[in-house]
């Protein structure tokens, strides 16, 4: 039979659930994986009461849990719950105030004042990274140099007074799968069960649960809290304050993606201004080139137009020469035919041909 229940991811819910010590067992056993023979809720608890970023409900148990061995260990578990996407450092600081927190070291038996064991549980309502086990273990060992795990003295109460481990839980990866113990327990969270037209109900089949008494108890608180309108004041107020949330959060959204493509569009303008200077570089850097080859060319010139010149000047020279030995020779022609030789004597006298002669005698 399908039943209508509030819906546990609500902070107002979570809180009415698990102040329960019988469901606070329930929840904590299949966490744990070992039977909770007693749970108390610490003193203290520190819920995101004044809403100013994100929701975060975080409650405090100290646990009496069964081991292996038939001995009982007090356990402190620091249960933390978010709907959004969480800064990891809100976990660290909050951890951070349990191990600095005397009241978690427990007086009797204990002369060397060693902290009592701690599991810190983290249920989140977003995925975390590409992890596809909508719960994990995170779990410390101890190795030596050589890297093999050390089991001798192990557990060590100053060791666990040091270290804890982790179980985180994605909500979102549950899907309505039942495989073991923990999943059925935490099948109450699974989101897929919501109202199609209330987030703060579920509709969940009880025949499912009908051989599971505790489960059943459950249930049954669940489906006190959807009937009580305190709690259901609670959870509109949550419902407002996460709709506040969710639209600030896609106005940074719509912020950052205009940001993001301006930022591209900038990076693509100056990459563009880049290559045009790069382009005008090179155009400069080819035109000082062919400025050098012309003035290249010119000095070539230049040096062939002077080569010129000197050959003009050697010609010049050279006609000069030979225009004043033309000048003696006709004076001496002249000078030797007004003696009285002929053209003859005179080629005979100074070698020049009778052309010569001739040529001088008709200047």
């Amino acid at each position: 039979m399908m039943i209508t229940v509030a819906n546990p991811i609500y902070d107002a819910v979570f809180k009415y659930l698990m102040e329960d010590e019988r469901i606070a067992r329930t929840l904590l056993s299949a966490l744990l994986k070992k039977k909770v023979l007693q749970v108390n809720t610490r003193r203290h608890e520190y819920t995101n009461g004044t809403r100013d970023n994100i929701s975060m409900f975080r409650i405090d148990f100290a646990a009496q849990v069964l081991q292996d061995d038939g001995s009982v260990k007090l356990v402190l578990i620091e249960l933390q719950k978010t709907w959004l996407d969480t800064e990891t450092l809100r976990f660290r600081q909050y951890l951070g105030a349990q191990y600095q927190n005397p009241e978690n070291i427990v007086k009797e038996d204990n002369p060397q004042g060693y902290a009592t064991p701690m599991v810190a549980v983290y249920m989140l309502g977003h995925r975390v990274g590409d992890i596809e086990e909508p719960v994990i273990y995170v779990n410390h060992h101890s190795y030596n140099y050589e890297g093999q795990v050390v089991t001798k003295g192990i557990p060590d109460p100053f060791v666990e007074s040091l270290i804890h481990n982790s179980i985180i839980i994605q909500l979102p990866l549950l899907h309505g799968q039942i495989n073991n113990r923990l999943e059925k327990v935490l099948s109450v969270f699974d989101q897929s069960r919501k109202d199609e037209n209330s987030r703060q109900i579920m509709r969940i089949d009880e025949s499912l649960y009908a051989d599971d008494a505790d489960m059943l108890y459950i249930l049954h608180r669940l489906t006190s809290a959807a009937a009580d309108a305190k709690l259901r004041q609670d959870m509109n107020v949550e419902d407002e304050y996460f709709s506040a949330i969710e639209k600030r959060d896609t106005e940074i959204m719509l912020r950052d993606k205009r940001i993001e493509a301006q930022t591209i569009e900038l990076a693509r303008q100056e990459c563009l201004l880049e290559a045009q200077q790069n382009q005008l570089t090179e155009q400069q850097n080819q035109l000082t080139e062919q400025q050098n080859q012309l003035t290249e060319q010119q000095n070539q010139l230049t040096e062939q137009q002077n080569q010129l010149t000197e050959q003009q000047n050697q010609l010049t020279e050279q006609q000069n020469q030979l225009l004043k030995e033309r000048q003696k020779l006709h004076s001496l022609v002249s000078a030797l035919v007004s003696n009285g030789m002929s053209e003859e004597q005179i080629s005979a006298m100074t070698g020049y041909s009778m052309d010569e002669i001739t040529s001088c005698l008709r200047e």
